[in-house]
């Protein structure tokens, strides 16, 4: 299988670049690479699959500064919408499947129950809309695709929530964190994984939009306590804010620019039904990275 990656260079795209390597030949790109890897080029990534021809296309690029779309959604939605079009006809036009990424974000965030793939989509912000924009494109244009919406996103680098925390218990004896948003914290690696499994089993009646996120859920406070508690038993050395200073605060103490939704939790028994994945429990992924950020700052 030939594969065309798009976003190499984010979180998600470098744990990709280590699993799908088994499944076929990869071609990872950039957004300054050559051939073009620029979502921003719609013109440069068509010629980009019509020169490479692949059989699968997975676009891990992505506009993902939630804030800032609310005052430049042109810039959103050039690369999370427009670019889908571009490689969703490209995709149809030599017989490719697509592999994109989306966002619980295109949901509007109520309730407490998980979201499943047929709930009626709401986006909040700016980058929901764009991205939902984007599922739609890729839906359309393309037959033969697989939409994977996941729910906070992390690995042992980049820019994600775990990370934040471990950076800012190393400069405060105090953080306050809110405990009023739910999910699912999701391991880069995981979903790569995920995803490589799902192209060795492609078949076109699986074609489809399917959730994806680590089992069980949790507040972004219980995330941070959870994170901090394996920075200690792992040896992280530095931190100035233990569990017990992580003081849970509403959504409301820090206003932003782009509203995020109270409820990211995501059902995945379409995936597990269709393709027979069971996937772990969140804290399984939250201290191997711990373990892992550890690890390398003893090195």
């Amino acid at each position: 299988m030939k594969i065309l990656l798009f976003g190499a260079d984010g979180q998600l795209g470098w744990q990709l670049r280590r699993s799908l390597c088994v499944v076929g030949n990869v071609t990872a790109l950039t957004r300054r690479s050559a051939p073009c890897g620029d979502l921003a080029d719609p013109a440069g990534i068509a010629r980009t699959v019509r020169e490479l021809r692949p059989d699968a296309i997975v676009n891990a690029a992505a506009y993902t500064a939630v804030d800032r779309a609310e005052s430049e959604p042109d810039a959103a939605f050039a690369v999370n919408h427009r670019a889908c079009e571009t490689l969703a006809a490209e995709a149809a036009r030599i017989g490719a499947w697509v592999v994109h990424y989306s966002t619980e974000y295109v949901f509007d965030g109520s309730g407490d129950a998980p979201w499943r793939e047929t709930d009626a989509t709401a986006p909040l912000n700016a980058y929901g809309r764009s991205k939902l924009a984007g599922e739609q494109a890729i839906a359309r244009g393309c037959p033969r695709h697989l939409i994977l919406r996941t729910s906070w996103l992390f690995d042992a680098w980049g820019d994600n929530f775990v990370r934040w925390v471990l950076g800012a218990a190393r400069q405060r004896p105090e953080l306050q964190v809110v405990d009023d948003q739910w999910g699912a914290p999701t391991r880069a690696a995981l979903l790569a994984d995920v995803t490589a499994h799902l192209l060795r089993a492609l078949r076109p009646e699986l074609a489809g939009t399917y959730h994806v996120a680590a089992a069980g859920e949790a507040s972004r406070h219980a995330l941070a306590v959870f994170a901090l508690q394996c920075a200690q038993q792992h040896g992280l050395g530095g931190l100035q804010t233990g569990p017990a200073n992580i003081l849970p605060v509403p959504s409301t103490a820090f206003p932003r620019p782009a509203a995020r939704p109270a409820n990211s939790r995501l059902d995945t028994r379409r995936l597990r039904d269709a393709f027979g994945l069971v996937l772990p429990p969140w804290q399984q992924g939250v201290e191997a990275v711990v373990a892992e950020l550890a690890a390398a700052s003893r090195a």
